[in-house]
C-alpha cells in the first residue's frame, strides 16, 4: 500500500527536549541516538520500519491547556497496570484514570513536561498477543 503523505514525524514542543526525548524513549524504546543535553531538537528513531519517528523541539512558551492531539499507548506484553506504574517511575503523572471494574478502560497521563497520553489495556489483555 503507498500513503499518499506518510507521517514523517510527530513533533513535541518541550523547554527541555533532550530530557522529554529521553523520557519517551524510555517509554518506547525508540533510539536516543547521538542526541546531547542542550540540543535544540531531538529526534528519536522508531524500530519498525514504516512508523513515525518521535521529534522534541525546543521552544520558550509553556504548555498552558490540553492537547488537542495525544498518543495512545498500547503495551505489547504485561499489564496496562503494570505500564502505568512503569511510567510513573519515570516522572509521568496521572491526570486521569478510566479503568472500570470489569477491567477494561484507559489511564491519562502526562509526561514530564504535562504533554498527555493515554496508556491502555495491553496486546496481551486484548488478545492480540
Amino acid at each position: 500500500m503507498t500513503f499518499l503523505n506518510p507521517v514523517r514525524n510527530i513533533t513535541f514542543d518541550a523547554h527541555d527536549p533532550y530530557a522529554v526525548a529521553r523520557f519517551w524513549a524510555a517509554l518506547t524504546g525508540y533510539a536516543l541516538g547521538d542526541a546531547a543535553p542542550g540540543d535544540e531538537e531531538v529526534q528519536l528513531d522508531p524500530a519498525q520500519q514504516g512508523a513515525p519517528g518521535l521529534l522534541f523541539l525546543r521552544v520558550p512558551d509553556d504548555k498552558k491547556v490540553k492537547n488537542r492531539v495525544h498518543l495512545d499507548i498500547q503495551p505489547p506484553s504485561g499489564t496496562r497496570d503494570a505500564e502505568v506504574e512503569r511510567l510513573r517511575a519515570l516522572g509521568a503523572t496521572v491526570l486521569d484514570d478510566l479503568r472500570t471494574p470489569d477491567g477494561l478502560g484507559w489511564v491519562v497521563m502526562a509526561d514530564i513536561e504535562g504533554n498527555e497520553f493515554c496508556v491502555e489495556r495491553s496486546a496481551v489483555e486484548r488478545g492480540l498477543a
